[in-house]
């Protein structure tokens, strides 16, 4: 097995406990890329400096270099470094934190109101309403609700390797159209948009007043909470599916449902490894990775380190000293954390509030392709147990 292959496995956990055992930082001469795996060298490649999120001579994938996802991809803070990274962080960041929680909790309740039965259709809630909720936050108007996530979800193709040419066209197009649509809500002032207000006054303070950069971004945050916050929500399912016991424990008291999700995002996160590119020379964890070097920075295995989270193969609601690395850490960790568990802990109760307390509802399930994203897709089936 590699780390790729063990991203969609039923159970990755024991093969990255083999991992760490064998050294926290180790060079795969197959895969020709250092794989980090303990706590302590996933954390010290993600603050360090020389590791960078993309290959110095390929800012963009080829494969989308001359695109309009291209050129959305390159404006996007999370793919870059220095003032291009900074800048819009500075703006998104504090944005991101005033969300009013029980503003949300409102916003999330009329978009789970439009989707095609929340209850049963666990593609709509894990996928449509994450989307839509952002999409509503930032201003778009309930019209356009559901081409945006349509949009959204075809933009993310140009971020996975695994795409096809069919994808990337469908991709180029979202993220025209995509474009098109924050364009309008700009020189519309998005009205009763109190996050676009925000953002738009973080960026005139942080003196980050480029439109183009702005409108990526906007992109760019949609696409985070696509797959993640689907992959964080579907992965909440499959605990609640595996431990009944959660799910009673939930109905008796749903203000968990946010340590239910925030503990499955250790347990079992959606976003498995993410990688970093050596700039020059440098030593990490008494290792010296030269200039041109991959790493692969296994964020599941690290929280399961023991080291890190003690038991960290039991399932603790009321976890102490919880370490999360699926969000990242350092300068690129995921200004939309405690956004995304807010979300997906509200969707976890829209699907709850929909389920009758004496139907246990059975699911099937099988991991969407993905070299880093581990993405259940159920199938109802109350006949058979996965």
């Amino acid at each position: 097995m590699t780390p790729f292959e063990a991203v969609t496995q039923a159970d990755p956990y024991v093969y990255y406990a083999g991992l760490r055992q064998q050294n926290g930082l180790l060079f795969d001469t197959s895969l020709r890329l250092w794989i980090a795996s303990s706590a302590n060298a996933v954390e010290a490649v993600l603050r360090h400096p020389d590791c960078r999120v993309r290959p110095l001579n390929e800012p963009v994938p080829a494969a989308i270099a001359q695109s309009a996802a291209g050129r959305v991809f390159g404006r996007l803070m999370r793919m870059n470094e220095g003032a291009r990274h900074l800048c819009p962080r500075m703006a998104i960041e504090p944005a991101l934190a005033a969300v009013d929680p029980q503003g949300l909790a409102g916003t999330v309740s009329r978009v789970v109101e439009g989707l095609d039965n929340a209850g049963d259709n666990l593609d709509e809630l894990m996928f449509t309403l994450p989307v839509c909720v952002i999409a509503s936050l930032i201003g778009v108007p309930p019209r356009q609700l559901r081409e945006v996530a349509k949009l959204t979800r075809d933009f993310v193709a140009c971020l996975s390797p695994l795409s096809d040419g069919v994808q990337l066209d469908k991709a180029n197009g979202a993220a025209t159209r995509l474009s098109q649509v924050f364009s309008e809500l700009l020189n519309h002032e998005a009205e009763g948009s109190c996050l676009l207000s925000a953002l738009r006054n973080s960026g005139e303070t942080s003196a980050w007043e480029d439109p183009a950069a702005l409108i990526a971004n906007l992109i760019g945050l949609l696409s985070q909470t696509c797959e993640a916050t689907a992959g964080l929500i579907g992965n909440s399912l499959v605990a609640l599916q595996r431990q009944p016991d959660l799910l009673e424990t939930l109905r008796a008291t749903p203000l968990l449902a946010a340590e239910l999700v925030a503990e499955v995002a250790r347990f079992d996160p959606a976003v498995q490894n993410t990688r970093r590119f050596v700039a020059k020379r440098c030593t990490v964890e008494g290792r010296v990775l030269e200039a041109g070097d991959s790493v692969l920075v296994l964020l599941a295995s690290a929280n399961r380190d023991p080291g890190t989270n003690p038991d960290p193969d039991s399932f603790l609601l009321n976890r102490p000293g919880r370490r999360t690395f699926g969000f990242g850490s350092g300068r690129h960790e995921c200004p939309g954390r405690q956004l995304a568990v807010s979300i997906a802990a509200e969707a976890i109760l829209a699907w709850l509030h929909r389920q009758p307390a004496a139907s246990a509802r059975v699911y099937r399930w099988r991991y969407l392709p993905s070299l880093n994203g581990r993405i259940p897709q159920f199938e109802q089936d109350r006949r058979t147990q996965p």
